[in-house]
């Protein structure tokens, strides 16, 4: 197994839920890891090998890839960002307010509720 493989598996023992939106013709666009935890909502949009997106946003910001305010990003390599993201801490109780889920979109026009893990 690989480095990436083993950040990808962390990821989902993490409780990170994974979607892949597809483009027009029917090809996986991307691979998008959310998690929901401790208030924030964690966001990493996999492109490619070299290109990726993480975000680490408030619970309650109501358009999870396109957010008003951001407590952290990182945009490069894949490999690396994830690694960045799986170092981030979870926030202490009463750093921000606590949220029960957020809703991602899942294709046009739907959106499915992801539930806040611990």
């Amino acid at each position: 197994m690989d480095q990436f493989e083993e950040q990808l598996r962390e990821l989902m023992a993490r409780g990170f839920s994974f979607a892949h939106p597809r483009d027009a013709d029917g090809e996986i666009a991307a691979v998008v890891g959310v998690r929901v935890h401790h208030g924030v909502i964690d966001v990493v949009q996999i492109y490619g090998e070299q290109d990726a997106d993480a975000t680490r946003i408030p619970g309650d910001e109501s358009d999870i890839f396109f957010p008003y305010k951001v407590f952290w990003r990182s945009s490069g390599p894949s490999a690396e960002v994830v690694a960045q993201l799986l170092t981030l801490p979870d926030p202490e109780p009463g750093d921000v307010p606590n949220v029960n889920g957020c809703w991602v979109p899942a294709r046009p026009g739907r959106s499915k509720w992801l539930s806040a893990s611990a």
